[in-house]
């Protein structure tokens, strides 16, 4: 893939919140794992674990525990991923605090670019009851959960959203 091409797939992403309920094929589910198998991670020690839920009445207690964002449990599939903070312990509080969230940040990002290139819509999802998804999934003490992504062919084609201008984001020094 050329530069231009990824820049393209980049700019027509889109957060997808209304889905078809045909289920994810297992390539594509494949796909999406190695996609956050091969994300760059601090230090390499790849602190991130990934749910993937395709149960309707788990999808449905992760919506709730998400302010009610019931488009959640719309998806055929659903990610949940979480920090695992043995893992960075590491680096100390730095690490779990900071590169461990990173660490799930690029495996997601990875995960929304690779959905949108198979024709699957997704949304990232950070506004939830962390506790809530803590208890709903019954994670182990040394998982965190960070971020919920519904998956799932898009029923719905958004417009793109304005977009901060360039010399608000980066600024050049020699």
């Amino acid at each position: 893939m050329r530069a231009e091409e990824l820049l393209e797939l980049i700019r027509n992403r889109r957060s997808i919140r209304a889905f078809l309920p045909d289920p994810l094929s297992e390539a594509e589910i494949e796909a999406l794992v190695e996609a956050m198998r091969w994300a760059p991670s601090a230090g390499n020690l790849q602190s991130r674990f990934f749910y993937f839920i395709t149960n309707k009445q788990l999808q449905r207690q992760l919506a709730r525990a998400a302010w009610e964002q019931y488009f959640i449990s719309e998806a055929p599939l659903v990610l949940v991923g979480c920090v695992d903070t043995r893992i960075q312990a590491h680096y100390g509080t730095r690490g779990v605090a900071l590169y461990s969230v990173m660490d799930v940040s690029a495996a997601v990002q990875n995960v929304l670019l690779t959905a949108h290139a198979l024709g699957l819509g997704s949304c990232w999802v950070s506004a939830f009851d962390e506790a809530a998804v803590h208890s709903i999934l019954g994670l182990p003490s040394h998982l965190r959960p960070v971020v919920i992504i519904p998956i799932g062919k898009p029923a719905e084609s958004p417009a793109p959203r304005p977009r901060a201008p360039k010399d608000r984001i980066v600024q050049f020094r020699d």
